[in-house]
């Protein structure tokens, strides 16, 4: 589910909205350079996060799309395409990566999930969003860096990795793809706290967007510029 999303708004949109999150000396700093608008962004691609910064406050960086995956699941395999969204956090292999260090906000203007409703095209996008004008909002992620072979012809790499949190469908979403949707968060306090507060406390944000607050916004197009 959801294996393709936009972000098209700028780096000085992501830091004003920002600013509500931040305290006494804080500051999120830029390090993503120039950012296009990113209409279409796949499994694997280079995409915007927020997190930790290595001085202490927070940092605009880019990393890759798409987690370790649990080693099972590279039995007999040569890459590792990691894995871009998740759920279960209960499970050692993700639990590890539930500290401070290694939660990012994701920032996104729209989200897709292929159409499953009854005749409708195979593999046909649907694409949701916090308002017609494509608002900015944040997934729930992680992050970590981590060498692995990404891609056979790119041989071992060290990057810094990213992928998101799921939860059970809202009214919006269930009709399209009833079995999960990602984590949104639209609220300051809640950017904070899955920022800075324990695990167990961060994981209550676990949960579906409340109902009314998504929209469909286009459908069957493979990038989303809103």
């Amino acid at each position: 589910m959801c294996n393709l999303y936009s972000q098209t708004k700028s780096q000085d949109a992501m830091r004003h909205l920002f600013d509500d999150v931040l305290q006494g000396d804080e500051e999120l700093v830029d390090a993503v350079g120039n950012l296009p608008p990113l209409t279409g962004i796949w499994p694997d691609y280079v995409a915007p996060i927020i997190r930790a910064g290595a001085a202490g406050g927070w940092q605009l960086a880019n990393a890759r799309w798409g987690m370790p995956t649990p080693p099972k699941y590279l039995e007999g395999k040569k890459t590792d395409k990691g894995v871009t969204n998740f759920r279960n956090v209960a499970s050692p292999h993700w639990r590890r990566w539930l500290g401070l260090e290694h939660r990012s906000l994701v920032p996104f203007t729209s989200f897709s999930e292929l159409n499953q409703r009854p005749g409708a095209a195979r593999n046909s996008p649907v694409w949701f969003a916090l308002g017609e004008d494509r608002p900015l909002g944040f997934f729930a992620g992680l992050r970590v860096v981590w060498t692995s072979v990404r891609k056979l012809k790119e041989g071992e790499v060290t990057a810094e990795l990213f992928g998101f949190l799921t939860c059970p469908a809202n009214i919006e979403v269930a009709p399209v793809h009833s079995k999960a949707m990602p984590v949104i968060l639209t609220k300051p306090e809640d950017w904070r706290t899955w920022l800075t507060a324990p695990a167990k406390a961060a994981l209550t944000l676990q949960r579906p967007l409340p109902d009314g607050m998504l929209g469909i916004v286009t459908k069957g197009m493979r990038e989303d510029g809103g």
